[in-house]
This record gives C-alpha cells, structure tokens and sequence, in this order.
C-alpha cells in the first residue's frame, strides 16, 4: 500500500482491505454479498480491488457506529 499524497483515488487489494479492517477474506465476502461492504472494482477475471477512500469511510462509519 502507498499513502495518498496525491489525493488521486486508489485501489487496494483483497488482502489489503482485510488488513485494513481486520477481518477475513471470508467476512469480507459475506458483507460484500449482502450489500454492507464498499462495492468491489473488477480488475480482472478473478481479480479485484476496493476504493481505498470507500474502505477507509466504511471504517469510520463502524466506529461512529459503537458509540451509538
């Protein structure tokens, strides 16, 4: 992963979001199909990669969430 320095979208991988949110590829397919996690942008025929911004607000919004 790169930081963003240049404000420019960037993609990050499967394993990448799962490092950023500390859960399983399998979780993370699970939240995909039912629609909870940021779509996923095809980079191939068994590839893809997630909008880092996407990822990250997804984060945030879970953690504004607990103090609910």
């Amino acid at each position: 992963m790169t930081p963003d320095n240049d404000n420019q979208p960037r993609l990050v991988s499967m394993n990448d979001a799962c490092r950023l949110t500390s859960m399983s590829r399998t979780m993370l397919n699970r939240l995909r199909t039912t629609g909870d996690f940021p779509l996923a942008v095809p980079l191939g025929e068994r590839r893809v990669a997630f909008v880092r911004s996407e990822v990250q607000a997804w984060i945030s919004d879970r953690i504004a969430r607990r103090a609910a």
